[in-house]
């Protein structure tokens, strides 16, 4: 029953649970096989369509990224489109200036090896000449050749096309460097360069642009004799810095040789340089620049081979624009401010028109793939473009500003013409004292102080001419301070005919003639028509008709009308008088002096003189006088003032004086007299003077020329100086003198009192009042005045050169001030024995002792004794007689009565201020021989101031002239003789023939010296062989018509002109043949002879071993003959000689009384006839009568070193011998 009812219940439940839940089983089922068939259609159908959406979605992405890819083209063409724009819009701007700069680098292609030739010829060869000579190497010998052999060059041919351009010009220029074409030449060769540049230049304008220009590289400067100057070169050489030597000399230190000739050793990473005895790192970027003040130095062919030598020396032109600047500076200073800030941005602007271009070529040559793409090239063209066109429009308004600029500054190029005019002929003036040194920065100073003292005007031509008369007048005072006297006139004529010159106003061809004269080697066809004018006068003037040409045959009117020409040229002034013929009005002063020059060289000197006056004024003929206070106003504490002594002068009681009147007298005034072993008191001197404000005296720094270098480093360390310091320093004139402290000093040069009068004034000012009360001896100051009248003629002599002296002595106020002692001591003793006046002793020690004591020539010392016996006697107190020094119809020099200091200024006062010759014992016509020396001197210093390069006479040039002188003289030379032949001629061998056979070898030698010369010469000239210094020396003196240095030295002195001594040569020639071939001639010429006194001691040495007689106890004996030519004389001596040839100065000859008589007025030199000369024995030889005449074989006499005296000839006379021992009575063997 349970299992039952379980049943049941089971079934129960099966029915009404079970059973609905399997249909609902089965339905669901079937649902399920139905859903799942619905599914699996469906998952088909899904699957469909999801193939179908991813077909779709990549269709979809496809077309997406063919949209996007066409859109990012459209972008990119639609960009490229712009930069082409752009690029099409920025280039077409540089397209016609691109198309032109191609065309021309087509064409310069085509020219670029003739540009490239001319250009390293430039660079190798002509940066040592001047700027003239540069030009006419580059346009007339290179350039003219190359387009003769058809190379192909530039028209027109421009250095600085080829080898640099107009920025760095500009960049030049912002630096310091002049605008100038030479400056600019200068500049490429010492950048350009393959050696290291060695530059000419005494402005020291390559200095100041080297320095600045390398100023940011950490230049280092030195000089050779710097201590330490190796050890700076090692490191600027090690780590790349530029390096400077300044204020090189002519001496160049060989230890820097291997760096000049860049010997750099080493391979791959190590390049090194040998120093001295040390391995030196070499950066390439090391530079080496060499400067020297030196405006002439002579360097050898080594320093021109290892350096680059360049001559900065400025030009004309360029020191003008210079000038200009200065000027307009101080007269518009807006203007001249506007225009170097134009330069600046002229220079900055090319830079960056450059720089841009750059950039843009750069950009485009880099540039990779398409163009179009390179957004920073598009940029940068951009920008490009913009400040190219503000640039260009900046460029063409600053040439519009600077044409405008330019006219307005070319207003005031009249007064910086004559400026730089006036610089050079001060500049010049070191070749006749190389004392006269002048920098530009002294002149600049000059030039400011007159723009400042120049009368204001509104007239612009008016205040031009007042900046020009001051410049002028205070250049002139400046030169004039620092001038000897016999320098001034001749620096006075200089300025005025370079003035005139700068003017057009005075042809060359008439300067030349002036200076020169005649120098043709062959005489005139044109025989002498008279005997009044002097052979070379006659010379002259023929050249003075073919040079002056629009006066009409003037040696014609001389022939025709001699009389009134006589009369003319005797006038005591002719250059004051007109000229006969009807010339006067026809002639320009010029030509007047170049007539008077012919006939009257002694006027010459006035005739300038009266030149200058009318072209310059008075002003530049009367020098200024030059007192301590304006030197003291002129000088400053970094300016030392340099003392150029005289003979004669010294500065140092003068500048005592000026101490004590300015408050630096006692211990504010230093002395320090220079002598070895000074050097360093002076230099501790000196450091004390700068820093304590003291006045410091260097004397006679001559004495130690070597230790003024350091001088000069001292001074250049001097930085800030106590403004009361000065430097004084004396010296004589000396090459040797370094030019920097020359350059940058105030200098002065003293010279004693010109004139008797002015000389005993200075003399008896410096005498204390109470001196000449100091002796107890009544008659001391009567002697003190002769003492100081005689102090005063014998300096006083010196003026007329070697008839007043022999050799000018330095007799100076210490001389003077010691024997005044020396009279007090001697008269105050002889108080103490009987009173009566020691003359013997005072003369002996006077006149030998202190006087005497510097003449060493035994004819000068002869005069000083002259003197002592005129004026020191018993007989100068002689109340009957008075007693007079010289006295004539116009004035007298006696003793003053009254014997105090101020009486005897009173009666020097009233003394004449010029005097005559007579006055000294000479004769008046000693003031014409003066002022012929005068004429002569400045003339040969006129010589040395013209350029060497001009064109010479007949419009050849200069080389062509030379040559035609060098073949006139080659024509004229001899064969040399044979001396063996001629020594076997001769058989027995005399004193006589020795003497030939030693002047034939002699005259063989100077043969052979000319003959070498003028071949090789002509062979210089033609380029063959190089132009040694010798031969540059020979072309120069023949151009000159002057003796070579090189053949003097072989021939017998001389002061002969290059014609009148090969006549001489060619006389010389005739009388050694006719020796040889006729024997010894019966009239001896002596001047032919190289060596006169030989033949006369051959003379007596030949008398001697005839007769027997010792040689030491023989002498000569001379008679004057009547016999006026040699051709008088009918037969040979048998002892002795006849001489002919012989010339009297200081006197002439009575032929009718056969003695000595005093000379001819205007007549200075006179032959002498033929003078009998005898050997004889000394004992024998009684004379009376007579006076002791030296001969000489020139009128220079003889020199200190005792050469000139050939021998002593008796002549008779009348007169007392001291009146010839004053007069200067002598005889020479040569006229000049």
């Amino acid at each position: 029953r349970v299992l039952f009812r379980s049943k049941q219940w089971y079934q129960r439940r099966v029915r009404g649970e079970i059973k609905p839940k399997r249909e609902k089983v089965a339905k669901l089922e079937k649902n399920f096989t139905i859903s799942k068939r619905e599914l699996d259609r469906i998952t088909t159908e899904c699957a469909s369509l999801s193939a179908e959406l991813e077909d779709l979605s990549r269709k979809f992405e496809e077309a997406m990224a063919e949209k996007q890819q066409l859109q990012d083209e459209a972008e990119l063409m639609s960009k490229r489109l712009d930069a082409a724009q752009k690029l099409i819009s920025g280039l077409s701007s540089e397209k016609g200036r691109w198309s032109t700069d191609l065309e021309s680098l087509k064409k310069r292609r085509t020219c670029l090896l003739g540009d490239c030739m001319a250009g390293s010829a430039f660079l190798c060869y002509v940066g040592a000449f001047s700027f003239e000579f540069r030009e006419d190497l580059l346009k007339n010998s290179w350039e003219k050749d190359l387009r003769e052999r058809n190379i192909p060059m530039s028209e027109p041919f421009k250095l600085e096309g080829v080898l640099t351009n107009d920025v760095e010009i500009s960049q030049w220029t912002s630096e310091g460097l002049p605008p100038d074409e030479l400056s600019v030449q200068n500049g490429i060769l010492t950048t350009q360069g393959s050696r290291f540049p060695l530059c000419i230049d005494p402005q020291q304008q390559a200095l100041t642009w080297i320095t600045k220009r390398e100023e940011k590289n950490n230049l280092k400067v030195c000089t050779f004799n710097d201590g330490d100057f190796l050890k700076q070169l090692e490191l600027a050489i090690k780590y790349g810095f530029p390096f400077l030597f300044k204020d090189v000399d002519e001496y160049i230190d060989p230890v820097i040789d291997n760096v000049l000739e860049r010997n750099i050793k080493g391979t791959g990473q190590r390049q090194y340089i040998v120093l001295g005895d040390k391995e030196v790192d070499y950066d390439p970027n090391f530079r080496l620049y060499l400067d020297t003040k030196l405006a002439n130095p002579k360097y050898s062919p080594g320093v021109f081979g290892k350096s680059m030598v360049i001559n900065y020396t400025v030009t004309l032109k360029g020191l003008e624009d210079q000038l200009l600047s200065v000027i307009v500076k101080y007269e518009r200073p807006e203007l001249e401010e506007q225009r170097e800030k134009l330069i600046q941005e002229t220079f900055q602007n090319k830079q960056k028109l450059k720089d841009l271009e750059d950039t843009l070529l750069r950009e485009l040559a880099n540039s990779t793939g398409n163009m179009l793409d390179n957004t920073e090239l598009i940029s940068t063209l951009e920008d490009t473009k913009t400040k190219a066109a503000e640039v260009t429009e900046k460029l063409k308004l600053s040439v519009k500003t600077g044409v405008d600029i330019e006219r307005a500054r070319d207003g005031y190029r009249m007064a910086a013409n004559r400026g730089a005019v006036l610089f050079f002929v001060l500049s010049d003036m070191s070749v006749i004292n190389p004392m006269y040194q002048y920098s530009l920065m002294a002149f600049l100073e000059v030039f400011n102080i007159s723009l400042r003292r120049s009368l204001p005007d509104s007239l612009l031509n008016k205040r031009l001419r007042n900046i020009i008369d001051t410049l002028t007048q205070n250049i002139y005072t400046y030169a004039c301070t620092g001038l000897f006297e016999i320098h001034k006139l001749l620096f006075s004529f200089q300025m005025t005919i370079k003035i005139l010159q700068a003017r057009n106003e005075l042809r060359n061809e008439e300067l030349d003639f002036f200076v020169k004269g005649n120098i043709s080697l062959e005489k005139s066809a044109r025989r002498k028509p008279n005997t009044w004018m002097p052979d070379q006068g006659w010379e002259d003037l023929v050249k003075f008709g073919e040079v002056i040409t629009n006066l009409g045959d003037v040696p014609g009117m001389v022939e025709k009308d001699g009389g009134r020409w006589k009369a003319w040229a005797e006038l005591d002034d002719p250059e004051a008088k007109p000229v006969p013929g009807g010339l006067e009005d026809k002639m320009g002063d010029f030509q007047k002096l170049c007539l008077l020059k012919c006939f009257r060289v002694d006027r010459v000197y006035r005739g300038v003189t009266n030149y200058v006056t009318s072209q310059m004024g008075e002003k530049y003929v009367t020098p200024p006088v030059v007192t301590f206070e304006a030197i003291l106003e002129q000088s400053s504490p970094i300016s030392p003032v340099v003392f150029i002594l005289s003979p004669g002068s010294d500065p140092a009681s003068d500048l005592m004086k000026l101490a004590d009147r300015t408050g630096f007298g006692g211990n504010r005034l230093k002395f320090l007299a220079m002598g070895q072993g000074q050097e360093k008191a002076a230099l501790q001197l000196l450091d004390t003077a700068i820093t304590r404000g003291q006045w410091l005296m260097l004397q006679n720094c001559h004495l130690l020329v070597n230790w003024l270098i350091d001088l000069e480093k001292a001074l250049e360390k001097i930085q800030k100086p106590h403004p009361e310091f000065r430097l004084w320093l004396t010296t004589e004139p000396t090459p040797r003198f370094p030019v920097g402290i020359l350059q940058r000093s105030f200098k002065v040069v003293t010279e004693p009192p010109n004139g008797l009068k002015l000389n005993l004034r200075q003399t008896f000012v410096k005498i204390p009042s109470q001196s000449l009360q100091d002796c107890s001896h009544k008659a001391y100051p009567e002697l003190v005045f002769v003492l100081a009248f005689f102090h005063a003629v014998v300096q006083e002599r010196r003026k007329y050169g070697k008839i007043g002296w022999n050799i000018p002595y330095d007799f100076n106020e210490s001389d003077f001030r010691v024997c005044m002692e020396l009279l007090k001591t001697y008269l105050d003793k002889s108080m103490e024995i009987d009173g009566k006046i020691p003359w013997s002793s005072l003369k002996y020690l006077i006149g030998e002792v202190m006087y005497g004591g510097r003449a060493i020539d035994n004819f000068d010392r002869r005069i000083i004794n002259t003197y002592m016996d005129e004026y020191m006697g018993d007989f100068i107190f002689d109340s009957f007689q008075p007693f007079f020094f010289y006295k004539d119809k116009e004035v007298a020099y006696n003793i003053p009565k009254e014997s105090t200091r101020d009486k005897f200024l009173e009666y020097i006062e009233n003394l004449p201020l010029a005097n005559t010759p007579c006055v000294f014992g000479l004769h008046s016509n000693a003031e014409i021989g003066y002022f012929t020396n005068a004429a002569k001197d400045m003339c040969s210093y006129m010589i040395e101031l013209q350029p060497q390069t001009s064109s010479s006479e007949g419009g050849i040039s200069r080389e062509q002239y030379i040559e035609k002188v060098a073949n006139d003289i080659e024509e004229k030379l001899p064969v040399l003789f044979e001396l063996d032949r001629i020594r076997k001629q001769l058989g027995e061998i005399s004193p006589t023939a020795v003497v030939l056979l030693q002047e034939l070898e002699r005259f063989n030698a100077l043969i052979f010296k000319m003959k070498m010369s003028v071949v090789t010469l002509k062979r210089a000239l033609a380029g063959e062989v190089g132009m040694s210094a010798e031969l540059d020396e020979i072309a120069k003196a023949l151009f000159n018509g002057q003796i070579p240095a090189s053949w003097r030295r072989l021939a017998p002195d001389t002061l002969k002109s290059l014609g009148n001594w090969i006549a001489h040569f060619e006389r010389r020639f005739a009388q050694y043949s006719e020796w040889i071939d006729k024997g010894e001639p019966a009239v001896m010429w002596l001047s032919g002879l190289h060596i006169p006194e030989s033949y006369l001691t051959a003379l007596v040495q030949a008398t001697c071993r005839k007769n027997g007689w010792p040689l030491d106890k023989s002498t000569l004996y001379t008679t004057v003959t009547q016999h006026k030519t040699a051709a008088d004389v009918r037969e040979k001596l048998h002892s002795g000689c006849y001489v002919e040839g012989l010339y009297l100065e200081g006197g002439s000859w009575d032929t009718e009384a056969s003695c000595l008589r005093r000379s001819k007025p205007k007549v200075l030199v006179e032959e002498l006839p033929i003078l009998k000369v005898i050997p004889i024995e000394a004992h024998r030889l009684k004379l009376q009568n007579t006076f002791r005449t030296p001969v000489y074989t020139t009128s220079e006499r003889r020199n200190a070193m005792g050469v000139g005296l050939v021998f002593e000839a008796d002549l008779s006379t009348k007169e007392h011998n001291s009146h010839w021992v004053l007069q200067g009575a002598a005889l020479m063997l040569n006229a000049d």
